[in-house]
C-alpha cells in the first residue's frame, strides 16, 4: 500500500474504534448497573437487544444515505447521536434511559461503520488492496471490544458509573478529530441514484444473494458460540474465569489472524478463505459438545476465532467487487440489516432449541448448515467487477 493509503486508513480505523468503543462500553456496563438496580435478566436481556435493533431497521437509509453524502456528514450525524445519548445517560443515570442510550448508540455505530467501510472500499485500487484495507478495518472492531468494556469497568469500580458514562459520551467526539480533515470521494452522480430502483434489486444479482446467504451464516456460527459456549460450560462445571478465559482466546485468536492477512492477501482467493472457513467450521462445531476438558474446549475456540476471524475482510472485498460502486453503501446496509437481524433473532432460537433439544443437537445442526453450504462459497466469482480508481487524492 502507498503512503498515504496507510496515513488515511490509520485514521479512519481510529475514528472506528472511538465510535465502537463507546458502544461496546456502554453494552457492558449498561447491563451491569441494571443488574445492580435490581433489575431481572430478562430486562437486561431486552436492553442488550436494543443494541442490535436500531441498526436493524436504519441500515438500508444508512447506507443510501452514504452512497449520497459520502463519509463526513455521516460520521459528524453518528457523533452527534452517540455522544448525545450517552450524554443523557451521565445526567439521567435510570433502566429508562439506559434503554435510549442503547438504542442511540447502536444506531450511531451502525451509522459510522456503513459510512467507514464504504469510504475505505473506494480507497482501494485493485483486488488485493481490497482485502488489505479490509483485513486492517477488521482489526478495529476488536481493538474497541475491549477498550471500551475496559476503560467502563476501571472508571465504574474507581469513580462510579456517571464517570464511566461520560468518558464513553466523549470518545465519539475523538472520532470526530480522525475523520474531519479526510478528503471526500468524488460524488455519486444523481442519475446514477435515481436509477438504481430499490436496495432490494440487489438480491437479484444470483452473486450478491449468495454471498449474503454465506454472510447470514458465518454470522450466525459466531452468534452460537458467543451465546451457547456458557451454556456448555456451565453443563461441565466450568468456572466464569475459564469460560471467559475461552471466549477471550477466541476473540484473540480472530484479532491475530486479522493482523496477518494484510500482508497474505496477495497469495489468497476470497473464494478459497471463506469456503475453507466454512468447512473448519462445521467440522469444530461437530466436535465441540464432544469435549468435556477445559483445554481441549479453548483450543476448538482458538481454531474456530481463525476461521471465522478470517472470513470479514473476504466477505467485505467480494462484495465491493460484485456491487456497482454507486450502490456499495447500500450493499454495506442490507448486509448490516442482515447481521444485526441475526444478533436480534438467533439467541432466542439457540435458547428455545438449546431447552428442547440440547446445547451439544444446536451446534451439530449449525455445523450441518454451513457444512452443507460451504460449496456456494467456491462458486463465487468476482472477475467481472473491479474496484473503481480512487479520487480526491
Amino acid at each position: 500500500m502507498s503512503p498515504t493509503l496507510r496515513s488515511d486508513l490509520s485514521r479512519l480505523i481510529a475514528a472506528q474504534i472511538c465510535l465502537h468503543a463507546c458502544m461496546t462500553g456502554f453494552r457492558m456496563a449498561a447491563p451491569l448497573m441494571a443488574l445492580r438496580q435490581g433489575y431481572s435478566p430478562l430486562a437486561v436481556g431486552m436492553l442488550l437487544a436494543l443494541f442490535a435493533l436500531a441498526p436493524v431497521f436504519m441500515a438500508l437509509p444508512a447506507g443510501r444515505y452514504a452512497d449520497r453524502r459520502g463519509l463526513k456528514k455521516p460520521v459528524a450525524m453518528a457523533v452527534v447521536i452517540a455522544s448525545a445519548g450517552a450524554a443523557v445517560s451521565v445526567v439521567f443515570p435510570v433502566f429508562g434511559v439506559l434503554c435510549f442510550t442503547a438504542l442511540t448508540c447502536g444506531a450511531a455505530s451502525g451509522l459510522a461503520m456503513i459510512a467507514l467501510q464504504r469510504h475505505v472500499g473506494r480507497l482501494a485500487n485493485n483486488a488485493t488492496e481490497l482485502k488489505q484495507v479490509f483485513s486492517w478495518m477488521a482489526i478495529g472492531p476488536s481493538i474497541s471490544n475491549f477498550l471500551g468494556p475496559f476503560a467502563a469497568g476501571v472508571l465504574i469500580d474507581s469513580f462510579g458509573f456517571r464517570a464511566a458514562f461520560l468518558l464513553l459520551a466523549l470518545l465519539p467526539l475523538l472520532a470526530w478529530v480522525w475523520v474531519r480533515h479526510t478528503v471526500e470521494h468524488e460524488p455519486v452522480a444523481p442519475e446514477l441514484r435515481q436509477s438504481s430502483g430499490s436496495s432490494w434489486n440487489l438480491l437479484k444479482d444470483a452473486g450478491f444473494r449468495k454471498l449474503m446467504l454465506i454472510n447470514w451464516m458465518l454470522s450466525s456460527c459466531w452468534d452460537v458460540h458467543t451465546f451457547l459456549v456458557p451454556v456448555l460450560g456451565h453443563e461441565r462445571g466450568l468456572s466464569a474465569t475459564v469460560i471467559g478465559s475461552i471466549l477471550g482466546a477466541f476473540a484473540l485468536a480472530a484479532t491475530a489472524i486479522r493482523v496477518l492477512m494484510p500482508w497474505l492477501a496477495a497469495h489468497l482467493r476470497e473464494s478459497v478463505v471463506i469456503g475453507t472457513a466454512m468447512g473448519a467450521t462445521a467440522v469444530l462445531f461437530g466436535v465441540y459438545p464432544l469435549v468435556h476438558a477445559a483445554w481441549a474446549m479453548a483450543a476448538l475456540s482458538i481454531l474456530l476465532g481463525f476461521a471465522l476471524g478470517s472470513v470479514q475482510p473476504m466477505l467485505m472485498s467480494m462484495l465491493h467487487q460484485m456491487t456497482p460502486h454507486h450502490r456499495h453503501g447500500e450493499a454495506l446496509g442490507l448486509r448490516a440489516m442482515a447481521i444485526n437481524g441475526s444478533s436480534v433473532v438467533m439467541p432466542l432460537l439457540f435458547g428455545s432449541a438449546g431447552a428442547l433439544v440440547g446445547v451439544g443437537a444446536v451446534f451439530w445442526l449449525v455445523g450441518a448448515v454451513v457444512g452443507l453450504g460451504s460449496p456456494l462459497a467456491w462458486t463465487l466469482r468476482t472477475d467481472h467487477r473491479t474496484p473503481p480508481e480512487r479520487t480526491g487524492h
